[in-house]
């Protein structure tokens, strides 16, 4: 991990050089003052600034010149993790076998096998009397939520009936109503008829 480190840091040291060696050749000075230097020799018109045609050309060749050096940067810089990513999960794969490895004598020596698993005894018995109480657990929660659903869809029935009771009291109230208002509506009609 070291050497890779080590021999890392030059390269990246080396490719710093380079890129800022490159974007000072290019620019004369940074983007902000770049922006800033094109702000100040803009003009103003009403509200707005009037601002060459060829100092926002420069600026946006400068800008994606910029922007294309970081994203080299960047890929270099995502390529070598991927590099000592991949290094360190093959040490964590080999500490991994070697842990297992361990592990699989240490249960051969007092372990007995059961169906092709090696348990020790103890494991053996709270494994099975956990699954038992686990069980009764559950048969014993689920017994409940019958019971209490059992209630519930019973409640349920009752009151579904009463509102059915109640929808049917409410549309023949609002049937008589309608037909009342409707025999008003037609002798006023014969009212102003006749009139």
């Amino acid at each position: 991990m070291k050497k890779i480190i080590l021999l890392a840091f030059p390269l990246f040291l080396f490719t710093l050089t380079i890129t800022a060696q490159d974007s000072i050749q290019i620019k004369k000075n940074t983007l902000s003052e770049q922006m800033t230097d094109a702000f100040d020799k803009s003009n103003s018109y009403q509200e707005y600034k009037v601002v060459k045609k060829t100092q926002l050309t420069t600026l946006r060749r400068n800008i994606l010149d910029s922007v294309s050096t970081l994203q080299k940067r960047i890929a270099l810089m995502e390529s070598e993790l991927a590099r000592e990513r991949i290094a360190v999960d093959s040490l964590g794969q080999n500490l991994k076998t070697t842990q297992q490895n361990l592990i699989k004598a240490k249960e051969k020596e007092d372990g007995i096998a059961i169906f092709g698993i090696l348990t020790s005894k103890a494991t053996y018995n709270s494994i099975m009397w956990g699954i038992i109480v686990i069980l009764l657990l559950i048969s014993g929660f689920l017994f409940y939520r019958f019971l209490n659903s059992h209630k519930i869809t019973n409640a349920a029935q009752l009151s579904m009936a009463e509102m059915e009771i109640e929808l049917e009291d409410y549309r023949r109230n609002s049937l008589e109503r309608e037909q009342k208002l409707r025999r008003k509506l037609q002798d006023e009609v014969n009212k102003n008829r006749k009139a």
